[in-house]
């Protein structure tokens, strides 16, 4: 799981073994800490567990659905498309494998906050950004 923020580029994630409406509420949390003076807008899909009535949404977290059909929309979609890329044909023979692949391929971009953010600032965004100052 996946959080950025487009404006500078700051990255939080966590490899989870599995997702629920627990591991979303952890990730939230976990989300929330490492930005606990800015209000968190996530954008998320219509995944069950993000949408689950007992999803425990901090304080300074307001969660906004995307359209059916519209994944082009979420900013950190395209971190997901990064480490697809980065997979290319690559053929990973364990669970291990792929959390190691993972780790290694993420890891950089937390020290890397311009190409998160030119992967992420979409000009909608952008400009959401400007107006809000």
């Amino acid at each position: 799981m996946s959080a950025v923020s487009p404006k500078d580029g700051r990255l939080v994630s966590l490899l989870m073994p599995w997702v629920d409406s627990e591991v979303m509420s952890i990730f939230l949390s976990h989300t929330a800490q490492e930005f606990p003076d800015d209000l968190c807008v996530l954008i998320f899909d219509g995944a069950g567990w993000h949408r689950a009535n007992d999803l425990r949404v901090p304080k300074n977290m307001v969660l906004i659905p995307l359209p059916p059909y519209s994944p082009e929309l979420n900013p950190v979609e395209h971190i997901w498309d990064y480490l697809r890329d980065a997979l290319g044909n690559k053929i990973l023979h364990s669970l291990d494998e792929v959390i190691d692949f993972l780790c290694a391929t993420i890891t950089p971009l937390f020290q890397q906050p311009e190409v998160v953010r030119s992967m992420t600032c979409f000009d909608w965004i952008n400009t959401l950004c400007l107006t809000s100052k």
